[in-house]
């Protein structure tokens, strides 16, 4: 039973470069803390030589354990049992640990490493994904769930993953996708490796599937140690408060040239992040993907909040339909998970562009409004620079539900920038002055003045306090906790339709 498929075929897991089910289980846990489920399993299918093939486990090894302070469950699938291949009671043992894992309210991670679906056992096999993905979609927003791929996860074993909370993949270790190059050549004619099409560069920058990557199983085991430390066990909890050693008083001067008064010029929102939030805490999400959105978990006075921020070096900091999909998504772990959120605002609008139109960036870009409307924790937002359109609503409007908004003196909040407000409404005064263009500037430092000035959005009560950028921590501290005991409740109703 612990050796699963035996020496030979241990060593050659070695020879590839990949641990085995148990040695991942001994790395990512305490040691001496794993109790197995049902370690006895065994198939029951006696169909095409499989009779011959039964081994104690069923190619899985399953059940609870510590990993620091926090109980969860867990499986890992042993590739050296049948290629680790799915069947009927492989998927019973799976089920039966996500099961005890909602009961129990604790996280669940599931570590990936198999062919697919056994398919000497057919439907069996297909029944056994459907139990695992149904039990993935109720425990969903109830208990945090992690996928890590360790090896191949091909065919409707995919879907799992997709189901879950976060994705892990390591580089040169790491396989996903619904159909592998050799159908693919088959079928299209296209030539791809397994690397270029279903690895952890192609997850995590092109598809977003996958939100963290690693260069070795050592790494990702004990970044899944760090990132659990920041949540709660489940639902019912809050996040764990922390002794950070950042004092909650300190200021932020740096913050004061860090932003270009210039508002065309870029900088980096995460030097930003570095220096308010507690120092060495933001652990980035998705942090190769859609980058024109900054989104992951840090601490502030030892406390876990998500941030949500623009970045300006990226397309300007516009939002795309990625990175709609990308913010949406983050929120809404944010709010089942009673991990306030922190919105960082510096934004000049939508992506405009007849390939973002023609994709959908109406109904993806509705997720990041329908995100924060539906979010019930604690929501404060700071427009850092400028705030335009329908990207300030997403960002920082507290008719869509943000509790706090905050600004720097030099914000900019409107429809859109001067240059294209003042063309619209001076366009006949600029068109008949004698010297159109300083006409122009005029009005626009005019429209600049008198409607994008933060002070006169305060004045309608739609920004709550204008602060120095010195005193940043300071005021996004007393900002989370001031609305930490928050309760809002909803209209009653089975759930919502958000537009997929």
């Amino acid at each position: 039973m612990m050796l699963g498929g035996g020496e030979k075929r241990i060593e050659a897991q070695h020879e590839r470069g990949k641990l085995t089910a148990r040695e991942r289980i001994d790395l990512l846990t305490e040691e001496g803390s794993f109790i197995e489920h049902q370690a006895f399993i065994t198939g029951r299918s006696a169909d095409f030589g499989l009779a011959d093939k039964r081994h104690l486990g069923d190619g899985v090894v399953a059940g609870s354990a510590r990993i620091g302070e926090k109980q969860v469950f867990l499986f890992s699938q042993d590739f050296t049992v049948l290629g680790g291949s799915l069947g009927e009671m492989h998927a019973e043992r799976i089920a039966q640990v996500q099961e005890l894992a909602l009961k129990n309210g604790s996280p669940f991670i599931q570590i990936n490493d198999s062919g697919g679906a056994r398919i000497q056992e057919g439907v069996l096999s297909l029944h056994g994904y459907a139990k695992i993905f149904r039990n993935n979609t109720l425990s969903s927003g109830v208990i945090p769930q992690f996928s890590v791929i360790l090896g191949p996860c091909a065919g409707g074993a995919v879907y799992s993953p997709a189901i879950t909370d976060f994705v892990f993949m390591v580089d040169r270790v790491s396989n996903m996708y619904i159909t592998g190059p050799d159908v693919i050549r088959a079928v299209t004619g296209e030539n791809i490796s397994h690397e270029e099409l279903g690895g952890a560069e192609a997850h995590c920058e092109k598809s977003g599937v996958a939100h963290f990557r690693f260069d070795t199983e050592t790494d990702c085991m004990e970044f899944i140690r760090k990132l659990l430390t920041y949540l709660p066990a489940n639902n019912m909890e809050q996040p764990p408060v922390v002794d950070c050693g950042d004092p909650a008083d300190r200021e932020t001067p740096a913050l004061e040239t860090l932003i270009p008064g210039d508002d065309k010029k870029s900088y980096d929102v995460k030097e930003f992040i570095a220096e308010v939030f507690d120092q060495d805490s933001f652990i980035e999400v998705h942090a190769d993907y859609a980058k024109n959105v900054v989104v992951g978990f840090a601490r502030l006075a030892g406390r876990t909040v998500g941030i949500f921020a623009n970045q300006p070096k990226v397309f300007a900091a516009a939002l795309n339909i990625d990175a709609s999909d990308k913010g949406a998504r983050f929120l809404r772990f944010c709010d089942a998970f009673n991990i306030p959120i922190v919105s960082l605002a510096d934004v000049p609008g939508f992506l405009p562009g007849v390939a973002q139109e023609h994709g959908g960036i109406i109904r993806h870009g509705a997720k990041i409004l329908y995100a924060i409307a539906e979010a019930t924790v604690p929501k404060v937002a700071l427009i850092m620079r400028k705030a335009y359109g329908g990207a300030f609503i997403c960002m920082a409007s507290k008719a869509l539900g943000f509790d706090r908004v905050l600004a720097y003196p030099t914000a900019q909040i409107a429809v859109m920038g001067p240059e294209g407000a003042a063309n619209i409404i001076f366009r006949r005064e600029i068109e008949s002055a004698e010297d159109s263009e300083t006409k122009r500037q005029e009005k626009i430092e005019e429209f600049r003045r008198s409607v994008m000035d933060p002070f006169t959005t305060a004045g309608y009560g739609y920004v709550d306090d204008i602060i120095e950028p010195r005193h940043t921590r300071i005021e996004l501290i007393r900002s989370i906790e001031m609305n930490l005991r928050k309760r809002e409740e909803r209209p009653r109703k089975k759930h919502g339709n958000i537009p997929l």
